[in-house]
């Protein structure tokens, strides 16, 4: 079984949702964590790091731990610290533990291991593009080292962060349009597949029944921004980060389609649109990824609680 396992590097700004996420991939017997790499986004750099740290410590998990960078490429960062709280924990009070971490970047860690795996290793980037973005910049002959990056962000149509932009995408638009040019196949988990990826009040209280500290974790990390779903009139919490991991693993569960993408960088209305020709006539010349459209929910939320109950 180890040999077919997928080597993955998780990059990260928990987080809420990357909580949840972070908490699923390490039970998933599939994957193969060779390191988690932070960025700022949700939260300041120091906060996702610092929650990286209480996440591993909390489900005794020992992956390294890389710090990236703490503003976009080229932007001042706008965070969405209303929505995961000041911490970016959701207002959970958990010890930020010790840990010294390595002394390596985040984007010299992916390229040292995806070097390493000959080819082999799929990056699921959760967070704003930046490091991987960084990581291309600096070293020419990445794409060829990388077997697919699966990411969470965009949307073929609508934003969350303005009428056009999905937040990780509208943080660093540039990282992001870089990443979806580097030739590496793209799969992106965006807004249409998330918001469909709910968790409802009831299945998160069965969660919570489970009575482990990483069940009572995961409900209690995503519990304030459940209220502010259903405040929003929606029937539950969106899973966006754990939709992208699951997809990594179980793509059975989902549906995606190819198509061309690509990332508007300069329209002030439409900055970190991800634009693709999924529902257009007029297409790209290059279908350089994968747009997930939609995912059987009940086998989605059997399988996460599946995986918390392993805990």
């Amino acid at each position: 079984k180890s040999m077919n396992r997928i080597p993955v590097i998780i990059d990260c700004d928990p987080g809420v949702d990357d909580t949840a996420a972070l908490l699923l991939a390490c039970q998933m017997p599939e994957l193969d964590i060779r390191a988690v790499t932070t960025v700022a986004g949700n939260v300041g750099l120091d906060k996702t790091t610092a929650n990286a740290k209480r996440v591993r410590h909390a489900i005794g998990a020992d992956f390294p731990i890389y710090c990236g960078a703490d503003k976009p490429m080229f932007r001042e960062l706008h965070t969405a610290a209303e929505f995961h709280g000041a911490d970016g924990f959701g207002g959970v009070e958990l010890p930020i533990p010790e840990d010294v971490l390595p002394e390596e970047k985040a984007w010299d860690a992916i390229y040292r291991i995806a070097k390493e795996l000959n080819g082999e290793l799929v990056l699921i980037a959760v967070g704003p593009m930046t490091n991987v973005g960084i990581a291309l910049a600096k070293y020419k002959e990445l794409p060829k080292l990388i077997k697919k990056i699966v990411i969470m962000g965009g949307a073929a149509i609508g934003g969350n962060v303005t009428p056009a932009a999905e937040f990780n995408i509208y943080v660093d638009p540039e990282a992001a349009d870089m990443t979806f040019c580097c030739g590496i196949p793209v799969h992106m988990c965006g807004l249409d597949v998330t918001m469909t990826a709910y968790i409802t009040p009831e299945e998160l209280e069965e969660i919570a029944a489970f009575g482990t500290p990483q069940a009572t974790l995961v409900h209690d990390v995503l519990q304030k921004g459940l209220e502010k779903y259903v405040g929003w009139g929606k029937p539950g919490a969106a899973l966006h980060d754990p939709a992208a991991v699951l997809y990594t693993v179980y793509p059975e569960m989902f549906t995606a389609e190819e198509a061309g993408v690509r990332v508007e960088t300069k329209g002030p209305l439409t900055v970190g649109k991800t634009v693709t020709d999924l529902y257009s006539d007029k297409q790209f010349d290059d279908h350089n990824a994968f747009v997930v459209t939609n995912v059987d929910r009940e086998a989605f939320i059997s399988k996460v609680k599946e995986l918390i109950k392993k805990y």
